[in-house]
């Protein structure tokens, strides 16, 4: 069953310790491209989600944003940043000598300073953390695989209906081109005394000889064959669980050099009519492949 490249999902997961909330956007793509956007303290496991993404997406641009909030009562601290501590005091005692001031350098003047106290994070276990984020990330990837089988769902029946729609104008082109051979033995005829107007005699050997000649340039039934036979794939690879949007792609391309080849061939007006509906109808598939993964 054919699957959607655009979806959106959300997933998160809380523990005693961690608060991890995942986002997935997926848009159209010809390959797979995943941004992942985390918290640079955490991009030590940007390979790993990666791998884990593309495990379960084939195809499209995936965008990624991941948020972690250590809960811990450890998770965060300050440590004093003695220099520039050390380098306050000196300045302070520095203009108390030039300026001869009383007052006493306190813990409230060097504070207000600034830059003493600096804050220190500290990373939670990386196997709790990588647990937490793996299992957040598989909920949201659930999500969004079964709103992109969901989207896929509606394009498949939208194909489905047009495929049936070629089928009957292959049948009806079919159908249109059997005898052949009879229809340009009645055209010559018509034209040649149309041209002589009956004066002279038409040697009917030498017609259906020149009839034989047009029926096989015009003759479509390989054609015919190989579109019937691309159909038959369509279908199939549509009803297939493996990524199909490449293979379709593919068959469309054929199916339209078969129709082309088609219209090149046959001069039957009500043909050509067909095709050209057969090939607009082949257009609007084309712009749903460019969804399908």
């Amino acid at each position: 069953m054919i699957k959607s490249m655009t979806a959106y999902a959300n997933s998160e997961k809380t523990t005693d310790e961690l608060a991890i909330t995942v986002d997935i956007r997926t848009y159209n793509s010809r390959h797979i491209d995943i941004f992942l956007r985390i918290p640079p303290t955490y991009q030590v496991l940007e390979e790993k989600i990666k791998s884990l993404i593309g495990d379960r997406i084939a195809r499209g641009r995936v965008e990624v944003r991941i948020q972690v909030d250590d809960r811990a009562d450890e998770a965060a601290g300050l440590e004093i940043d003695h220099a520039r501590a050390k380098a306050i005091v000196a300045a302070y005692r520095e203009l108390k000598s030039e300026f001869n001031l009383e007052n006493d350098i306190t813990l409230d003047l060097l504070v207000g300073a600034g830059g003493i106290f600096k804050p220190v994070e500290k990373l939670p276990n990386e196997e709790v953390l990588w647990t937490t984020v793996k299992d957040c990330t598989a909920l949201a990837l659930d999500d969004l695989e079964a709103m992109r089988r969901k989207e896929g769902d509606f394009i498949a029946g939208d194909i489905g209906r047009r495929l049936d729609f070629i089928n009957d104008c292959l049948k009806q082109i079919k159908k249109g081109s059997k005898d052949l051979l009879m229809q340009y033995q009645e055209k010559l005829k018509e034209r040649l005394s149309i041209l002589t107007q009956n004066i002279v005699e038409l040697d009917d050997a030498r017609v259906a000889q020149e009839a034989a000649f047009l029926a096989d340039r015009s003759d479509i039934s390989e054609e015919i064959v190989r579109a019937a036979s691309h159909l038959n794939q369509f279908n199939q690879i549509m009803n297939d669980v493996k990524p199909a949007g490449r293979k379709l792609n593919f068959l469309l391309q054929e199916l339209n050099r078969e129709f082309n080849t088609m219209g090149s061939k046959i001069g039957n007006a009500e043909t050509a009519h067909l095709i050209i509906d057969v090939k607009s109808e082949l257009e609007k598939i084309r712009e749903q492949i460019q969804n399908v993964e």
